[in-house]
């Protein structure tokens, strides 16, 4: 399954392996605002939910996940 997780900031590319081998993509807002977009490939939930742990833990603000481009 192919999932997005949208958070609120700026992510570098660095912190692609260690949040589980995701791409990431920055976009600035039409507000100002910046959010980062994590595009990853989960065999299972245990991998997606590893990947909201790490963000979780970072404190950084999640603002949508979606599934297969259907938000969940």
């Amino acid at each position: 399954m192919i999932y997005q997780l949208i958070v609120n900031g700026a992510l570098a590319q660095s912190w692609s392996e260690w949040l589980g081998n995701c791409q990431i993509g920055t976009e600035f807002q039409p507000d100002g605002s910046v959010v980062t977009t994590l595009t990853v490939d989960a065999v299972d939930q245990s991998v997606l939910f590893g990947i909201l742990d790490r963000i979780r833990d970072l404190n950084i603000p999640l603002i949508s996940v979606t599934k297969n481009g259907q938000e969940i």
